[in-house]
């Protein structure tokens, strides 16, 4: 029987995986392991322990669905176009389906809420900047993100607790979810 190689990443993926379906509890070495068809062993080979995967995991989700995302956004040259583009991919793209609900539920967990945080704030400020860009006060800009950030964690827990309530939160370009992102994108972005 070959044996199977499993890469770091490949890792920390089941582990947001299992984050996204389970809570931190979720995030096991021998049910991940299982699920990734190999022994303890490569886990060892990739992590200290389990506190080291969940930490590097979270640092991943960091990575990929704030920095990355918003520097993926950076060609765009008018900021108008900017904020919709973040809309539309922050309330669509969903790599790994209710993982932030499921962060979001566990922020009292001492690493889960130092990453929380600071992915936390660092949307808020760029937010904030997006719309000053389009013409907001300072004050007027870090409201405007509190409430936009406020309707980006509700579509998502709808998303994911109600799907089959509310069929309009679907990541899909289809009607009614289209019509309905639509509608929100409008109700987020500041007109002149």
């Amino acid at each position: 029987m070959p044996q199977v190689k499993v890469t770091r990443e490949e890792w920390l993926f089941a582990a947001l995986a299992a984050l996204a379906a389970s809570g931190v509890s979720g995030v096991a070495v021998d049910p991940l392991a299982k699920k990734l068809g190999v022994t303890r062993g490569s886990f060892y080979w990739h992590f200290k322990d389990r506190a080291a995967l969940l930490k590097e995991a979270l640092l991943l989700w960091e990575e990929q669905s704030t920095v990355g995302f918003i520097a993926g956004l950076s060609d765009i040259v008018d900021p108008r176009t900017r904020l919709e583009a973040l809309f539309y991919g922050a309330l669509t793209d969903d790599t790994v389906a209710g993982l932030e609900p499921a962060i979001v539920a566990h922020a009292q967990h001492p690493v889960v809420g130092a990453v929380l945080a600071r992915v936390t704030e660092r949307r808020l400020d760029h937010l904030t900047s997006l719309f000053a860009e389009v013409g907001l006060d300072a004050a007027a800009a870090r409201r405007q993100a509190v409430a936009t950030y406020a309707a980006y964690l509700g579509w998502i827990e709808l998303r994911r607790a109600a799907p089959g309530i509310v069929p309009e939160t679907a990541a899909s370009r289809e009607s009614p979810a289209a019509e309905a992102l639509a509608h929100l994108l409008v109700m987020l972005t500041p007109r002149d």
